[in-house]
This record gives C-alpha cells, sequence and structure tokens, in this order.
C-alpha cells in the first residue's frame, strides 16, 4: 500500500470534486436500469451509491456500454441477519483475515479471466483503486500460510457498505470475508447500517442475504448515509461471530 493511501485511510475518506451526472434510481430505463453512459470518475461513483444504484458493463466480461443498475429487488445483509453454520464456524479457523493490506490483489481476485460471468474490466479496476486511495473503496482479504485465498471489497459511505465483488481460491474463504466484514459494519449494532450485495443469490441467501423492495432500499439507504462510517484501517481482524450478531445452524 502507498504511503499516501494509508494517509488517506487514517484522515478519513477525500471528498472527490463533484461529478455534473445525476441518477435516478426507480429505473426509469427499465426494470432494473438506472441509466447508460456517464463515466467511472470518483465523484461519479460516490454520486452513483448515495443516489442507489451502481455501474456495471452490459458488453462482454463487463465491457461498455456502461449501464447503472438499480435492482428490483435488491439483496442486503441487515444487521443481525448474517447465517454462520456449523461447518463455516470451523472452517473460519483455518484462515487469517486483514482489511485494506492488498486492495489490488482483492480486485484482480475477482477480476480473475477464468471466473466464470466476469465483469470487472480494467477500467474498473482503476476506478476502484482510484476510490480505495481516498479512503472510501475497502478489501476484505483472507489468507491461508500467508497466500491470499480469497476476499472481498467494497464502497464504503456512511452506514452503507456497498459490496461489489468477492472471490474464493479456497472452500469458505469469501464466505469468512463476508463474515469479517459484517463484525465490522455492525459492531456498534446501529439498526441503520446496511449491506448491500446488488442482487441475492443462493449463496448469499446462505449467508443471511434477503430482498427487499427497491423503494425500501431507497429508504433504508437514506437511514444508512446518517450514520458513522465504521472504523477502516489496514489490519489483522479473525472473524467471532458473536460481535456479528448472527444466527447459527
Amino acid at each position: 500500500m502507498a504511503e499516501h493511501d494509508v494517509e488517506a485511510h487514517a484522515e478519513g475518506p477525500i471528498e472527490p470534486p463533484p461529478t455534473p451526472h445525476r441518477f435516478d434510481a426507480t429505473g426509469g430505463w427499465g426494470r432494473d436500469i438506472a441509466g447508460v453512459g456517464a463515466d467511472l470518475e470518483p465523484g461519479t461513483l460516490l454520486e452513483a451509491y448515495r443516489s442507489g444504484v451502481f455501474p456495471m458493463g452490459v458488453g462482454r466480461h463487463g465491457a461498455g456500454p456502461l449501464v447503472w443498475w438499480s435492482p428490483e429487488p435488491r439483496g442486503v445483509l441487515l444487521p443481525g441477519g448474517l447465517r454462520i453454520s456449523r461447518s463455516l464456524r470451523k472452517s473460519m479457523r483455518r484462515f487469517d483475515v486483514t482489511f485494506d493490506t492488498d486492495f489490488e490483489g482483492v480486485v484482480a481476485g475477482c477480476a480473475d479471466p477464468s471466473r466464470d460471468g466476469r465483469w470487472i474490466t480494467s477500467a474498473v479496476a482503476v476506478a476502484y483503486t482510484r476510490l480505495h486511495r481516498l479512503g472510501w473503496a475497502h478489501s476484505v482479504e483472507v489468507r491461508r500460510d500467508g497466500d491470499l485465498v480469497g476476499g472481498l471489497y467494497g464502497v464504503s459511505i456512511g452506514g452503507l457498505f456497498a459490496g461489489e465483488s468477492m472471490f474464493h481460491r479456497e472452500t469458505d474463504a469469501s464466505k469468512v470475508a463476508l463474515v469479517a466484514l459484517v463484525e465490522r459494519c455492525f459492531a456498534d449494532h446501529d439498526t441503520r447500517r446496511v449491506i448491500d450485495t446488488q442482487w441475492s443469490t443462493p449463496h448469499l441467501a446462505s449467508l443471511g442475504v434477503v430482498d427487499i423492495p427497491r423503494s425500501d432500499y431507497l429508504r433504508r439507504l437514506s437511514r444508512a448515509l446518517e450514520a458513522p462510517a465504521p472504523t477502516w484501517q489496514p489490519t489483522r481482524h479473525p472473524p467471532g461471530p458473536d460481535a456479528a450478531g448472527e444466527s447459527g445452524s
């Protein structure tokens, strides 16, 4: 991590120049689409997340055109909603977890060309790395014997964590990353907080992610943005289910 990255995290996020673009999260372009075009400048990305939308290209492997999405319904993980199975609890002991120690490595893992459905282009990787250096984008790294075997990254604004992507090279590594993220984001039990997963999948649903109507998400987003941001430092933080307020099975 570059020296200026550490300074940005220590001093809090740096607000970039504002964007001329505005977003309507009510899906005026279609059921899940809020707009097409714009750019990936830091100010544009922050305006998008604050408005309830996020970018993803619809061409091959995420190439353009750039589309701004507002899913109906929206996948979210809410305080107290995390589920940790007995087998996952046991797996957690095998891994070491850190925050913000290898953001670019996590993005590269998520963008691995061998992954099916990959969508993270070089332009996306550069854009979110810029947000990371400004203190807005964060990563969770999961390692075993020093090797990066899983993780996730996303954007943190107030009480919102907008998850962008996760990956694993060993079984349960991405789940462990999510458990650690939940601990970090929900540690103060502030009910305004939201982890946005964009869409729900069977994998995410097994961990407690639920679908909510877009209108409900936008209401929750408004409250989440008023909450204080979690503390982000490049540090080791092994998952511990008690702090997450999770349920088990």
